[in-house]
């Protein structure tokens, strides 16, 4: 099978996943959600998930905050562990949030994989697939060379493996690759299949260049917000792309940060003053009842005060008067009655002042409002408001991001991500590599690593365990069996023996 024509049936079954993949998405809860790292502008957020929910790596997501306290914000999931899935945001949520819902739309992962590779079959002319078409004989499941030249690790210029199954001697001939390359000034593009082994792979990579005296801070780059704070030692926080390039245009960009800046602290307000809100208004509530209840209370105590009164100079009032008294049914004792009722009720109604009054001291902390936190939401407020709102400021900062982003990547050296990310993002399609490092290669989807590979100018270098390329679950297999459970999966090409 051609190169254009394997780009098209895989195009093609990526689209087939996409309308099976509807039935995947569904609304997951998550009760917890707490902050965990910040790349530049970007987001890391750790969200407790249900132990049943099953997701793929790199499918967008979209956290809808509980009510209508702000506007939806979307992301990437990036990874899962235990209850635990890592979603990467390009706009804060807070330090801490409760109740969130999340949209996963994987259907929309797999059309932008389809879209990708059905644009490399069209327009083969806009992409480099020279080193991609040597990927086609392991890659092609009709064709049955592939399995003799992975036992024998044969070795090319554009086309090299590294079969080993100790990974730290496999990682030690990697490194060695990527320092020679680097002092080559090659362009390198790291893949691996999820971003936990991506992590683990870039600190060592980070090592061995920082052995060699290569500056490596300089060198690296982690696309996404890595998922591990460190590596071999090595701080990851550090080698994140988005924080780079914050840190390059830190100058030039004075202006988008500060609105960045007051667009984010804006957004942090506002559920902290929405709950102050409603905390406020449970306490006017309250202390309108309290008001009611004291009211009754200063009544009676007011009919109390009347009757002792009359009491204590009933003896001397004139006899006509008395017998207006009595004919109304007020006289010494009657008086008594009443006033005993009266007392009743005022204790009555003090019980109901007294549980009033300790709600009130529990609300008032609560809708509390620093004296400077008013002032600051409402400046911010007016400031987004005459720039066209919310939504018109996170459009100009996307718009003023996009540029730099590319002119960025482009003098980074070695950049490491996802092949699933890679091929789903439009900014890797404007961005070619000279060199493609794939460790784990076999558990790379056959997809994935084509349409990866086909933005390399010059060699592919695939890596991984000798164990991956046998059994029944052997060379490019998807690692998500319960998604893609069936044996025909579009996205499982074993090589046959």
């Amino acid at each position: 099978m051609k190169l254009p024509d394997l780009l098209q049936t895989f195009a093609a079954q990526l689209a087939n996943h996409k309308d099976a993949a509807v039935a995947l998405d569904a609304l997951i809860e998550s009760r917890t959600t707490q902050k965990i790292g910040t790349s530049g502008a970007l987001h890391l957020y750790s969200m407790e998930v249900p132990p049943e929910t099953t997701f793929l790596e790199d499918v967008p997501v979209t956290i809808v905050p509980p009510g209508d306290v702000d506007l939806p914000t979307a992301g990437f999931m990036l990874h899962r562990q235990d209850n635990a899935a890592f979603v990467q945001t390009l706009y804060t949520l807070g330090q801490s949030t409760g109740d969130n819902t999340l949209v996963t739309d994987t259907a929309e992962f797999f059309r932008l994989a389809s879209e990708r590779l059905d644009d490399m079959a069209v327009h083969p002319e806009s992409y480099a697939l020279g080193p991609a078409e040597r990927l086609v004989p392991w890659l092609d499941p009709e064709h049955r060379e592939a399995h003799a030249s992975a036992r024998s690790g044969a070795s090319a210029a554009v086309l090299s493996t590294v079969w080993q199954d100790d990974q730290a001697a496999r990682w030690t001939k990697l490194g060695t690759l990527a320092v020679n390359l680097m002092r080559q000034n090659k362009r390198v593009l790291l893949v691996a299949p999820t971003h936990d082994a991506v992590d683990r792979l870039l600190g060592f990579l980070a090592k061995t260049l920082r052995n060699a005296a290569l500056p490596f801070h300089s060198l690296l780059s982690r696309y996404e917000v890595p998922v591990l704070k460190q590596a071999e030692g090595v701080p990851l926080g550090e080698l994140g792309f988005e924080a780079q390039m914050h840190k390059f245009f830190a100058k030039s960009r004075s202006h988008k940060d500060a609105l960045r800046q007051k667009y984010e602290r804006f957004r942090e307000l506002i559920p902290v003053l929405a709950y102050k809100g409603q905390k406020q208004r449970d306490l006017d509530e309250v202390k309108l009842l309290e008001w009611r209840l004291l009211a009754q209370v200063s009544e009676f105590q007011g009919k109390i005060k009347d009757i002792d009164h009359l009491v204590a100079k009933y003896e001397n009032l004139p006899i006509w008067k008395r017998l207006g008294m009595q004919t109304m049914g007020k006289n010494v004792e009657t008086l008594g009655e009443y006033r005993t009722i009266y007392t009743g009720n005022i204790a009555a109604l003090m019980r109901e002042v007294e549980i009033a009054q300790a709600r009130i001291r529990e609300l008032s902390p609560e809708a509390a409002i620093p004296k400077e936190m008013r002032p600051e939401y409402e400046e911010l407020k007016d400031d987004i408001s005459r720039l066209g709102g919310t939504q018109k400021v996170r459009d100009m900062l996307a718009a003023s991001e996009a540029t730099n982003r590319q002119a960025f990547m482009q003098n980074k050296r070695l950049v490491a991500a996802t092949p699933g990310r890679i091929v789903t993002d439009p900014l890797f399609k404007r961005i070619r590599f000279d060199v493609l490092i794939a460790e784990h290669a076999p558990q790379v989807p056959a997809p994935f690593l084509l349409g990866v590979a086909g933005l390399i100018r010059e060699q592919i270098i695939i890596a991984g365990d000798t164990q991956d390329l046998q059994g029944p679950n052997r060379l490019w297999r998807q690692q998500h069996p319960e998604l893609l459970s069936t044996p025909s999966s579009p996205l499982s090409s074993p090589i046959p023996d």
